[in-house]
């Protein structure tokens, strides 16, 4: 099951980083079809959010698509938004070496994020270029 956070530095709505993780979790694999959301009342325990912000969340990915609500059971997963092949070891390892030497730089988590994203838009623009 998967357990959210907050960031409340990120800039992002509450209900939008759940959002996000819950996608990002699909992506990654980690959540499947079938797979049972943490209830509203396991998330507002966990991290101390007003109940509307899960509910409006979970709307938000009812609407794509991703979730069911099922009344009196809980919210499913529908679909997954992972390929084939969504578990990959050895680039997580490397990437925790790289966040590892990254924060040893002096990076924060606001930096590191800025640099990814910097490197990733730099990366597909390459791509659009070759």
């Amino acid at each position: 099951m998967i357990a959210y956070r907050l960031d409340t530095r990120s800039g992002l709505a509450p209900y939008l980083q759940i959002v996000q993780q819950t996608r990002d979790a699909l992506r990654l694999g980690l959540l499947r079809p079938g797979d049972r959301l943490p209830t509203v009342k396991e998330v507002v325990a966990s991290i101390a959010i007003n109940p509307n912000t899960v509910l409006k969340a979970y709307r938000e990915l009812e609407h794509e698509g991703l979730v069911e609500g099922r009344p009196g059971v809980g919210t499913f997963v529908l679909k997954s938004l992972g390929g084939p092949n969504t578990d990959h070891p050895r680039l997580r390892r490397r990437l925790e070496r790289w966040l590892i030497e990254a924060r040893g730089a002096g990076l924060d988590d606001e930096s590191i994020s800025a640099l990814f994203s910097a490197t990733l838009r730099g990366s597909l623009q390459q791509e659009d270029i070759a």
